[in-house]
């Protein structure tokens, strides 16, 4: 798969790197768990100048010396007698480093002072093993061998001023070097990590995890190549490119372990969707509980400002655009920046993506400003203007076109299949034509072909039907199934009967009546109208065989990680916009799954008039990446700079001075009050209404209610996306309290303005329209607090259920976000304690008892009935189970999925306790700035 990048087992590099410091050093693969600051720098040689011969006569001097008195003493006697040094009257003294001088002096005078005396009880572990038993120590009560005490004088003395030769001091110079290097190497080896093993500058440990997690012996090439970039050994800033399903998030994976363990510093991992958060959270749970690192989740509500500052843990954090810009804030401000060593950044082509990529660019900019150590990594696609992104990150370049499995390209033109092929003078060369028997009504039905197209693969193999619209999706997928043969209802008939039943409980006994249909021939589709456990019911069958088909939207591509054999766009259009070519190849990047299939295929389907288009479309150079500071009429560089304001970041040049006193003269004083709001994650274009509507409420809030404080966080940019059905509006108003009523009529909508509308009359009084939309929007939202079912919520407003759980999670972050500006401000203290409640009721929009389980990333609702009801209560409950329990008792769950869940579930429990143990910590340590007498 793209994320494991499998192959057959072969041998890895055997190297490792310092971290920090561009060096190679040889693997060090430690033998044992705990490793002393004295361990033996000096390896199997005798001398780090490479001559042994003063080291070897040192150990048969005194072995010979130990042999001679054996029989005068008693057996755990040590002898160290003057003798030893008899053994070397053929070495000349008298031009010695100081080092070995200062060693002579000593063992004569300790020599003379006490033969019998017991004086070094400090233990040096044995690079070899005995028996496989451990580490060989010396006895408690045994003394140094005279070269260990030679090799310890050395490091202690090596860089001792000495007036001796030039050539002495060359070679104490040498020692000196060495010593240092060596000690740097031990810095970087801490008691509680000393397995720094061959995985890429990673404990060996990581190795065993990567094969027992994910299956995975060895790496691509490419993916060794790049860990092994000079750039990379050096933390320079990189970017690399590949195609859809290379490989390209394992890299990453390893370049943040290694950040995490080796240098021990914080990392971001940067990640466009929330669905991509949450599956990297269940992914990487294990690896931190495994290796001691912290997992946190920044996504959607979820995410401390600043984040918990921890003493004996790093921490990963894994999230969406916008939270990654807010915890980079909340870092700054904090002066913690610094502790973040690694920011990785995936799909980083989305720089150029209208307002988020104008935050991603902002985020990027403050870590490169304000820290100059912490390194960033970016995945792209692969880009026209790659060196543009080079010169805005100063980061070098990696591209390479590695496939795991070949992909052909195809175009579809009436009956007939061409291969996609640049160097034709058209483009396309012929390949087949489509032979498949239609009657004159499938013709009708089914002019493109779609159903030819799809049987050539399913349901042996698995298939993908990109559509235009959401509505198109479900069409077709009916369309299909309606001449599909009875074969297919046979194919894995009984777990196709038990993803119906999972889909029925989700929706608490209401089922898709396409879906219902669809999914015994192996059939679904897949959008953002489903819900989120719709969706990932759907996902889960697919990735297992149990679905064969989906017809599909452009986000699937863009989301998780399903491929397939064939992938077939059923238009070269998105809605009404034709395809780009970043999103044409990010789609057609899903065909051929690694490790099943030899070749990938993917079908685009044309229509005559757009032949010349599509041309361009298949063959033409990517797209270049443009900034978008000045989107939407400069907003993101006036939010950028306010941001900088509100940070206290101050510029470091006469030229930067100039530009933000040029730009804060045109930023109203109004504005210049709300430069807080970035750290808060507030849309600037927001953030004065914002102000006075918390103002506003605060004159009458209503608190008998949770319905003013539901409207005060409905979101401000679904406003446009609602269009109110004014009887169901009018009918949801009649059950208000009267004081609800009085309220809604304090914002600007009052009972009489939504009556007329409801009776199709004209209200010619001007009515704020934004805010009686976002009224809806809040009564949708009310209703579900009170229900928990978006199944009903959504019938009664005649709303997709998909979009009515899309305002829900909008609403909660969104919430969370308020509640940070109100954080900011004191004169909104009254709202920080009821606003943390709501985030907390609109994150999960459950019964409460079902709360703690849905903390854990991967369980829904339908899960956490289950878990409840099989007894599974608390996050303890959780953390504490068996995988192979919970198998048993929860119905349909596979290991993998117990796995993760129960690793999430420890995490969580870790990461709490983490906290309070922070808290007591800090409350008992001591303050720095104690006065003193």
């Amino acid at each position: 798969s793209e994320e494991e990048g499998e192959r057959p087992p072969e041998s890895l590099p055997d190297t490792c790197q310092e971290e920090g410091r561009g060096c190679l050093f040889p693997a060090m693969q430690l033998q044992q768990e705990d490793q002393h600051d004295s361990e033996d720098l000096f390896g199997d040689y005798d001398s780090i100048l490479g001559d042994s011969s003063v080291l070897a006569k040192l150990d048969d001097a005194e072995q010979n010396e130990r042999l001679r008195g054996v029989e005068q003493q008693p057996e755990d006697e040590d002898v160290l007698s003057d003798s030893i040094l008899d053994g070397l009257g053929d070495e000349p003294f008298e031009d010695l480093p100081a080092s070995q001088l200062q060693f002579q002096e000593e063992v004569q005078e300790k020599a003379k002072r006490s033969r019998l005396q017991d004086r070094d009880k400090t233990s040096t572990p044995f690079r070899g093993l005995a028996n496989g038993e451990g580490p060989l120590r010396r006895p408690a009560g045994a003394r140094r061998s005279v070269a260990d005490q030679l090799k310890r004088t050395m490091l202690g003395n090596a860089a001792a001023p000495s007036a001796v030769s030039r050539t002495a001091m060359l070679k104490e110079a040498v020692v000196s070097e060495e010593i240092n290097v060596a000690m740097q190497a031990m810095e970087t080896v801490s008691a509680d990590m000393p397995d720094l093993g061959p995985f890429f500058g990673l404990p060996s440990k990581v190795k065993e995890l990567m094969f027992k997690l994910r299956g995975i012996q060895s790496l691509y090439d490419w993916q060794q190549t790049c860990l092994n970039l000079d750039c990379v050994q050096q933390r320079k800033n990189l970017i690399y490119s590949l195609p859809t399903s290379g490989g390209k998030t394992l890299v990453a994976e390893i370049l943040i372990l290694r950040e995490l363990l080796c240098r021990r510093k914080d990392c971001l991992f940067i990640l466009p969707y929330i669905s991509l958060v949450q599956e990297k959270v269940r992914g990487l749970a294990s690896f931190g509980l495994e290796l001691d690192f912290m997992v946190e989740e920044y996504a959607g509500s979820k995410g401390r400002f600043p984040p918990v500052k921890r003493r004996n843990k790093t921490s990963l954090y894994i999230a969406t655009i916008e939270k990654a810009h807010s915890l980079v804030n909340s870092l700054i401000e904090s002066s913690r920046l610094d502790n973040l060593g690694l920011v990785v950044v995936d799909e980083l082509h989305m720089l150029g993506d209208g307002s988020r990529g104008a935050i991603i660019e902002m985020t990027l900019a403050k870590v490169q400003y304000v820290s100059k150590t912490t390194q960033i990594i970016g995945m792209s696609a692969t880009l026209g203007n790659i060196k543009d992104l080079q010169m805005f990150l100063r980061a070098e370049n990696y591209t390479n076109n590695f496939r795991p499995v070949q992909l052909k390209e195809f175009v579809k033109l009436h009956d007939t299949i061409y291969e996609v092929d640049p160097k034709e003078e058209n483009c396309f060369r012929f390949s087949r034509l489509l032979n498949f028997k239609y009657s004159s009504t499938m013709q009708k039905i089914d002019p493109d072909h779609i159903i030819a197209l799809v049987t050539e693969v399913i349901p042996a193999h698995s298939c993908l039907l990109f559509c235009p619209t959401k509505k198109n999706c479900e069409n077709v997928a009916a369309m299909i199934c309606k001449y599909l043969k009875e074969d297919f209802l046979r194919h894995r008939e009984e777990e196709k009967g038990v993803l119906l039943r999972e889909l029925r409980d989700s929706g608490n006994g209401s089922l898709c009546p396409v879906l219902k249909v669809t999914v015994p021939y192996g059939v679904a589709y897949h959008h953002s109208g489903l819900t989120s456990e719709e969706r990932k019911l759907v996902e889960e069958a697919y990735s297992s065989g149990v679905l064969c088909l989906l017809t599909c939207t452009s986000t699937l591509a863009a989301g998780i990680n399903l491929p397939a054999r064939r992938v077939i766009l059923r238009s070269p259009y998105i809605a009404t916009d034709f395809l780009k070519r970043s999103q044409y190849k990010q789609m057609v990047g899903r065909a051929g799954r690694a490790g099943i299939d030899s070749v990938g295929e993917s079908i685009l389907i044309l229509q005559e008039k757009d032949r010349n288009m599509a041309k361009t479309l298949v063959c033409a150079p990517m797209e270049s990446c443009y900034s978008n500071l000045m989107h939407d009429d400069g907003k993101g560089l006036l939010s950028l700079v306010l941001s900088l304001i509100g940070l206290n970041v101050n510029p470091s040049n006469s030229l930067q001075i100039r530009f933000c006193v040029s730009v804060a003269v045109m930023i109203r004083d109004d504005e210049l009050k709300h430069s807080w709001c970035s750290s808060a994650s507030v849309d600037l274009t927001y953030a004065e209404v914002l102000y006075k509507d918390l103002s506003k409420g605060l004159e009458s809030l209503l608190l008998n209610s949770y319905l003013h404080l539901v409207y005060l966080v409905t979101p401000y940019d679904l406003i446009d996306q609602c269009k109110p059905d004014w009887m169901i509006f009018f009918r949801q108003f009649t059950l208000l309290s009267v004081a609800e009523q009085k309220m809604s009529a304090a914002v600007g909508v009052p009972e009489s303005f939504v009556a007329r509308k409801a009776a199709g009359q004209t209200v010619k009084k001007g009515v704020n329209m934004a805010a009686v939309r976002r009224m809806y929007l809040a009564l949708v939202l009310f209703s579900l607090l009170k229900e928990t079912d978006v199944w009903s919520v959504s019938e009664r407003f005649q709303l997709s259920r998909g979009f009515v759980q899309t305002l829900l999670g909008s609403a909660s972050a969104f919430c969370s976000c308020v509640l940070h500006f109100a954080e900011e401000l004191e004169e909104f203290w009254p709202f920080r304690a009821l606003l943390a409640e709501l985030t907390r009721r609109l994150s999960y929009c459950v019964k409460a008892e079902l709360i703690p389980l849905m903390e854990v990333a991967g369980v829904l609702e339908s899960r956490a009935k289950q878990l409840y009801a099989a007894g599974y209560k608390t996050l303890t409950h959780m953390a504490n189970a068996d995988p192979a329990a919970l198998c048993t008792a929860i119905q349909n769950l596979y290991r993998k999925q117990a796995n993760q869940i129960v690793a999430s579930a420890k995490m969580l429990v870790n990461e709490k306790a983490a906290a309070l143990q922070e808290e007591v910590d800090e409350l008992l340590a001591p303050p720095s700035d104690l006065p003193q007498l």
